[in-house]
């Protein structure tokens, strides 16, 4: 008994249903111009520059590292392998040590 009912509630709910096309406005684009933070600047040398350059600022600047809190190297190595597995960051596998050993030398809690 339902199943016959069916097809008449869809059409009387379609037709009760107000169009969208009767107040709508067309949809406005605009051009809107921004700066983003432009740095050219790598890390310091040192023992392991090359590979913390090599890998990490292809996805973020070296500011944004360096301006992190010092962290013991448990710590700084959970964030090298969050970047790897949670954001699949291309760190080549034989520099994932060597990104470490850098970052607890330049950054690492005293």
């Amino acid at each position: 008994m339902f199943r016959s009912l069916l097809p008449l509630v869809i059409v009387f709910g379609v037709a009760a249903t107000p169009s969208i096309a009767d107040g709508a406005r067309p949809i406005e684009l605009k051009t809107t111009q921004f700066d983003l933070p432009d740095s050219d600047r790598m890390f310091p040398d040192g023992p392991g520059s090359d590979a913390i350059n090599n890998n990490c600022l292809a996805c973020h600047s070296a500011d944004m590292v360096l301006n992190q809190p010092a962290m013991s190297r448990n710590a700084w190595t959970a964030e090298v392998k969050k970047m790897i597995n949670n954001y699949k960051a291309p760190v080549a596998p034989e520099d994932v040590g060597t990104i470490v050993e850098y970052l607890v030398a330049l950054k690492g809690a005293k």
